[in-house]
């Protein structure tokens, strides 16, 4: 961002000031909105899908219900915005990382599933299907938040970057200490596949990579290029280990008290919006990945065969984990990922029998 933020504290107290004065302009209604991604319609598919999401708001309720966005963390952390947005008052949305939101609603730990998934078409289906809204619905009633739909972090799919070696099999993994997470299911993702794992906070990670306390981490190819890793390992694979999401989540009070009309004008916008933040995502990740292979020493991009037989190895030691440690129900976990699987095959089978006969 190049605006100067203000202090969460300050930007909270200063809410209800902003609110009062949008009544004095006769406008009913006020939608806040937070969240990490800075304020840039360029290098980030969330925060533009915002402002396209508070143009066609406002637009379409004559400035009636008006929408502010503050991104760049300006209004705290992920789990702090959730707690506030709970309750609806100052904050009535904001959009969360697959761990900040399984504090919420420990469902959503099940999409830390490894090799989830093998391509986009996949995953905005599945994220944008009415199975996932219903799975979703659980929100209401255990975080008093409702769900508009899940946008990628960073375009979903991650790759690894090291100091060490080019990963190019399951094997290469063996020994090198990667960065986390502190999200227990990438730790055992990680050990399942022969690497150490050392959770650490997102501050802490280029000192760990500086110093050795960790050989290599990984993200989206759109954060390892916009972060300069580069400078601090030197190979990259792109392997989609792991598909990184950030659900969209509203007040379900506030939302409650929208006349009908509104509520309507504030599902159909939102979901236009994650699908304008779709092609965007797979815009950034594609050119970053490009960039990626310019700035790095090597760059490698893991083909299908060795990508299935990590999922081989990662995908049963993770159930492991959910269902012994997490204590997620077997049955329900199944039922997650034989959607995954049927959403996949459906759009397969759709596009060749609209397009290829």
């Amino acid at each position: 961002m190049n605006k100067t933020m203000l202090p969460r504290a300050v930007a909270l107290a200063a809410l209800p000031l902003a609110v009062a004065s949008t009544h004095v302009q006769a406008q009913s209604h006020e939608m806040v909105i937070a969240t990490l991604l800075p304020e840039s319609m360029t290098n980030n598919e969330i925060y533009p899908a915002l402002v396209h999401f508070k143009n066609l708001v406002e637009a379409r309720t004559d400035g009636d219900l008006e929408v502010s966005i503050f991104g760049g963390g300006q209004l705290g952390s992920e789990v702090e915005t959730g707690s506030e947005v709970q309750g609806g008052r100052t904050l009535q949305s904001t959009i969360m990382s697959t761990g900040a939101m399984s504090s919420f609603y420990e469902d959503y730990q099940m999409v830390t599933a490894p090799f989830l998934f093998t391509n986009w078409r996949q995953a905005w289906a599945f994220y944008d299907s009415e199975w996932f809204a219903d799975f979703m619905s659980g929100t209401i009633e255990s975080a008093n938040m409702r769900y508009l739909g899940t946008f990628d972090d960073g375009g979903g799919f991650v790759a690894f970057t090291n100091n060490k070696r080019l990963i190019e099999t399951v094997d290469d993994l063996e020994g090198l200490n990667i960065r986390t997470e502190e999200n227990p299911a990438h730790v055992a993702i990680m050990r399942a596949l022969g690497a150490s794992a050392t959770p650490l906070p997102w501050g802490e990670l280029i000192t760990a990579l500086e110093t050795g306390l960790a050989d290599g981490q990984f993200n989206a190819p759109v954060i390892n290029t916009a972060y300069n890793l580069d400078a601090v390992t030197d190979y990259t694979t792109l392997t989609g280990h792991v598909y990184n999401s950030a659900p969209w989540m509203i007040s379900e009070a506030w939302y409650q008290e929208l006349p009908e009309e509104y509520q309507r004008v504030v599902i159909t916008s939102a979901r236009e919006a994650i699908e304008v933040s779709h092609g965007m995502s797979g815009a950034l990740a594609t050119a970053s990945w490009e960039e990626s292979c310019e700035r790095f020493e090597a760059c490698y991009m893991m083909p299908e065969e060795e990508r299935q037989r990590m999922a081989e190895i990662a995908r049963p030691a993770w159930q492991e984990w959910i269902v012994e440690d997490f204590g997620m129900d077997a049955e329900r976990v199944e039922g997650l990922l034989a959607e995954v699987e049927r959403v996949g095959n459906e759009v397969a089978e759709e596009d060749f029998r609209i397009y290829g006969q």
